[in-house]
C-alpha cells in the first residue's frame, strides 16, 4: 500500500524533517539537517551533491541501512524510521531494489541465482519464483547467459544482473548508487537506456550520482549542500505532477510485524 496525499498522488516514499547526527572524536557532525522530500510513484529522481553534502548519508537512510536521529521516513504508510534492525533488514530484502556501483554479485552464483538472492533470504525460492527470475534476466537482455557466473560477464552484463535482482521483489523503488560509475561511456548509455525504459514502464527510480550527464536522464534533480536540500528541480520536459502509473509499479501489500 502506498502513501496517498490529499491531492491523490501515491508516494513511493516520503521524508519529513529527516536529520542525522554522528559523533566523531567527541564532536557532533550534523550530516543531514532536516530533509523533507516526496517521491511520487513512477518518479525518477537524481540526488547530487559534492563530497560532504550528505548525499551518502541520505542514501543509507533511503536504503534502510541506517536510522535517522530524528524525523520520519515513510514507505507506504509505514514510518520505517521507527523500526528496529531486524525489521529494517526485512524491508531492505523485500521492498527496496538496490543497484550498486560495484554490482555486488556473488561470484559463486549464476546469473539466475544472483537474481534470486533477495528471495533466498526470505525463504521464497521455488519453481514459480525461478520462472520470474528467468523472465527478469530476459528482460535485461541476458536470456542466453542464465548459467554464467559474474567472472564470465562484462561489467555492463553484471550491472544488468544487478538491475534484474533489484526488481525481483517488485520494490517500492530502485535505489541506484553511482550505478554507471565503473562503466565505459557506451555501456553507461546502454544502462541508462535500460533505466529510462523501466521508468517509462512505471518503475520509481532514485539515483545517486555526481555526473550531470547521468542526472539528465532523471525527471527531477535534487541537490544537497552541507546536509540541506538546496534545490529540487523538475525537468522542463516533464509536467509538474507525474502521470498516474499502473499497479505493477511497486504496488505492494502492507507489512505485518
Amino acid at each position: 500500500m502506498t502513501t496517498t496525499t490529499e491531492a491523490g498522488t501515491s508516494m513511493a516514499c516520503r521524508l519529513v524533517a529527516l536529520k542525522k547526527d554522528y559523533v566523531l572524536k567527541g564532536e557532533t557532525v550534523r550530516a543531514l539537517r532536516g530533509i523533507s522530500l516526496e517521491v511520487p510513484q513512477g518518479d525518477y529522481v537524481a540526488i547530487m551533491g559534492a563530497s560532504g553534502s550528505g548525499k551518502s548519508t541520505l542514501l543509507n537512510l533511503l536504503g534502510c541501512l541506517d536510522k535517522p536521529t530524528s524525523g520520519s521516513y515513510y514507505l507506504g504508510n509505514l514510518d520505517v524510521a521507527r523500526l528496529n534492525d531486524q525489521q529494517l533488514s526485512m524491508i531492505r530484502a523485500s521492498r527496496i531494489g538496490f543497484v550498486f556501483q560495484s554490482y555486488n554479485l556473488i561470484p559463486q552464483l549464476t546469473v539466475v541465482e544472483n537474481i534470486e538472492v533477495p528471495l533466498y533470504y526470505q525463504g521464497r525460492v521455488n519453481r514459480q519464483t525461478r520462472r520470474r527470475c528467468h523472465s527478469l534476466a530476459a528482460m535485461v537482455g541476458l536470456a542466453d547467459r542464465l548459467g554464467h557466473r559474474p567472472t564470465q560477464l562484462s561489467g555492463g552484463q553484471q550491472q544488468r544482473v544487478a538491475i534484474a535482482r533489484s526488481l525481483v521483489n517488485d520494490p517500492y523503488f530502485i535505489l541506484a548508487d553511482e550505478a554507471t560509475g565503473n562503466l565505459d561511456s557506451k555501456t553507461t548509455a546502454e544502462i541508462l537506456a535500460l533505466f529510462d525504459r523501466l521508468n517509462q514502464e512505471g518503475r520509481t527510480i532514485i539515483m545517486v550520482t555526481h555526473e550531470d550527464e547521468v542526472a539528465s536522464h532523471a525527471k527531477r534533480v535534487v541537490r544537497l549542500r552541507d546536509g540541506l536540500m538546496i534545490s529540487d528541480e523538475r525537468s522542463p520536459r516533464e509536467p509538474d505532477r507525474p502521470s498516474p502509473f499502473g499497479q505493477s509499479a511497486g504496488s505492494c501489500s502492507p507489512w505485518i510485524f
